[in-house]
């Protein structure tokens, strides 16, 4: 919300703190999870969001928009791990946080903002996607390491399905009865908590029903220590070059997620260049503070900020309270978020999913021009069979090859010196 627009009342306050614990409980599951992927202590993914948010939400252009943890991150961080451990964590971040610093200084972030629309919609769409296929495994209680080592999200349904036959009744009433009532409340109400409210009907049903399933569980609430370390020589030629690679990829994701939460909420407005340069420097600012405890990179969470919004989160304070509340979960972890089926949470990843399927572009797309058509259909099946920057890049060089289609094609025309005007030349 800007300043002087409109009064911060008690409602908009209540639509914060419904965002932030949203998006602090979607936050659990995928920071434990992805720290693990990367072999850091699990803990550490979710401090990267209690360590970052205040920095992002004081300093960065979203007021809506909340990092964490993202798989994106992953192959980078892990091989300095598997290399140094968490002091190669520690050194990666940091280094990849000063690239994203210097991206903001030298205004790259503004040429990365210029994504067309038809490649952030798709971009959105394959996001859509990727996290209902994220979840389906866990939904339908058929998980398994073989199921989560699929490179590409095609790939990991294809593994999925495959193992459909072994389908568990628990996992899948749980997670079914999440995106029901998520459906049902965002139906009868915009402002209405639906994420949590489908959570809480989960809960109830486990309990009443005796549906036991693996639960978040007690978590240890303890500030990690500072990661000791010291650059080496080596560094230079091996980590720093990943670093550039790691920065380059948070870029791009950190831009394209903060294009799709504004076009969630409905604001296509032109913004001004220098927000993409802000919001890389917010990120860098803030990943520092991170990288110095050893925590992964922070980046753009589409499922978390979506899932705030949704809740009804408008300003800044709720990526704040996001955070408060995380340490609230951690303290209290025993009485309240122990208790909350997993089957739950992937419930609620999914229904944000398909919320973000974009089913009205899907409605007109044999109306759209065909390159925006072509565009969009491109990039979210990238997202699926790829990564988020190669989908990115995918979309974009559509658009790139009909400019230079269009150039090399259009002759001007040359007017004949000899023919007289309105006379026609017989050579």
């Amino acid at each position: 919300m800007t300043p002087g627009r409109h009064p911060y009342s008690l409602r908009v306050f209540l639509g914060d703190c419904f965002g932030g614990i949203i998006a602090a409980l979607i936050a659990i599951p995928y920071g434990l999870a992805m720290a693990s992927l990367m072999g850091l202590p699990p803990v550490l993914g979710i401090f990267t969001s209690i360590l970052t948010a205040p920095v992002t939400a004081l300093l960065g252009r979203n007021p809506v928009l909340i990092g964490g943890t993202a798989s994106a991150t992953v192959p980078f961080i892990a091989l300095a791990v598997r290399e140094q451990g968490i002091a190669g964590a520690a050194k990666i971040c940091i280094a990849a946080a000063l690239f994203l610093l210097l991206f903001s200084a030298l205004r790259l972030g503004r040429y990365i903002q210029k994504v067309p629309q038809a490649v952030v919609t798709g971009f959105s769409c394959g996001i859509g996607g990727l996290m209902v296929i994220s979840q389906l495994d866990t939904i339908l209680g058929v998980g398994s390491p073989w199921t989560r080592s699929a490179g590409a999200p095609l790939t990991q349904l294809f593994r999925v399905l495959g193992r459909v036959g072994g389908t568990q009744a628990a996992p899948l009433v749980l997670g079914v009865l999440v995106i029901a009532a998520a459906m049902l409340s965002a139906r009868w109400s915009a402002r209405l908590p639906a994420p949590l409210i489908g959570v809480a009907v989960a809960v109830l049903a486990a309990n009443l029903f005796g549906l036991h399933e693996k639960q978040v569980g007690a978590l240890p609430l303890a500030l990690p220590a500072f990661a000791g370390f010291s650059w080496q020589r080596s560094d230079f030629t091996t980590l720093l070059p990943s670093a550039l690679g790691l920065a380059f990829v948070s870029a791009v994701n950190i831009l394209i997620t903060s294009r799709v939460v504004e076009h969630f909420r409905g604001l296509h407005r032109h913004v001004r260049k220098t927000d993409a340069d802000q919001e890389l420097g917010a990120y860098g600012l803030a990943n520092i503070c991170g990288g110095l405890f050893g925590a992964p990179m922070s980046v753009g969470i589409p499922a978390r900020s979506l899932a705030s919004v949704r809740c009804g989160a408008t300003t800044r304070v709720s990526n704040i309270l996001h955070a408060v509340f995380l340490v609230a979960f951690l303290e209290m972890g025993s009485r309240f978020v122990a208790q909350i089926p997993i089957p739950a949470l992937a419930g609620v990843t999914a229904w944000m999913g398909i919320c973000l399927l974009e089913w009205s572009t899907w409605r007109r797309l044999p109306k759209m021009r065909r390159l925006d058509a072509a565009a969009f259909l491109a990039t979210a099946f990238a997202v699926l069979v790829t990564n988020a920057v190669a989908a990115v890049a995918i979309g974009c060089s559509l658009f790139v090859i009909h400019h230079l289609y269009q150039r090399f094609t259009a002759s001007p025309s040359i007017p004949n010196l000899h023919t007289a005007p309105g006379v026609e030349s017989t050579d």
